[in-house]
């Protein structure tokens, strides 16, 4: 299902592309203009994860899902103070499903017996034929305002991950992404990270 999906995503990256790029009639920048962006609480973003890594433990191939991310803003001017960049604390929940597995082998299912009549294993069961995943990240999201229609952040943090019901801490996590604002309260989200991206809606409650 995912490999169907990879015309739609990357058609939405240029499609996204296209949009952030500044028009000469409109380009104007307010990355020096601190404080110049929306005034908002709570950035609430569903979204869809498409997965074109192998992800870390028995996952492998393609993987599609959806997710959901929230962010509080903590400092409407941030760390930088003349530019305009603002500070929030993210947190989320992502499935996604992988259509591969490489992991080890099942269980014999059909022996032979050897020299002294030792059994031997002639055939082993295949592993699943997919693998489920939950990502729950908490990034430190770190905004630049760079013009009216488009923002930029990257996002360092910590997560943890399951995997068919095995529990994994991620010590560092990454992400970076950008938005296009189709109005001040709604934009088009996209977050690339490893291992998944992510394409969506944002919401500035």
């Amino acid at each position: 299902m995912a490999r169907r999906l990879w015309p739609w995503f990357w058609g939405a990256l240029l499609a996204l592309a296209c949009w952030c790029w500044p028009q000469p009639a409109s380009a104007q920048s307010i990355i020096k203009r601190p404080g110049e962006h929306p005034n908002y609480y709570f950035e609430a973003e569903p979204h869809l994860q498409l997965g074109l890594f192998d992800p870390p433990g028995y996952g492998g191939g393609t993987g599609f899902g959806f997710g959901f991310r929230g962010t509080v803003e903590i400092l409407h001017n941030g760390f930088i103070p003349k530019l305009n960049n603002s500070i929030g604390v993210g947190f989320g929940l992502d499935y996604v499903r992988y259509d591969g597995w490489q992991g080890p082998r099942g269980t014999c299912e059909q022996f032979v017996t050897g020299p002294s009549g030792v059994p031997i294993c002639v055939r082993v069961a295949s592993g699943p034929d997919h693998v489920n995943y939950f990502y729950m990240p908490v990034v430190l999201q770190w905004n630049f305002w760079l013009h009216r229609q488009w923002s930029v952040f990257g996002e360092p943090g910590i997560g943890m991950h399951v995997e068919d019901g095995r529990f994994q801490f991620d010590p560092f996590i990454f992400y970076a992404g950008g938005r296009f604002h189709m109005t001040d309260r709604i934009t088009l989200t996209l977050r690339i990270g490893y291992p998944t991206f992510s394409l969506g809606a944002s919401f500035l409650l």
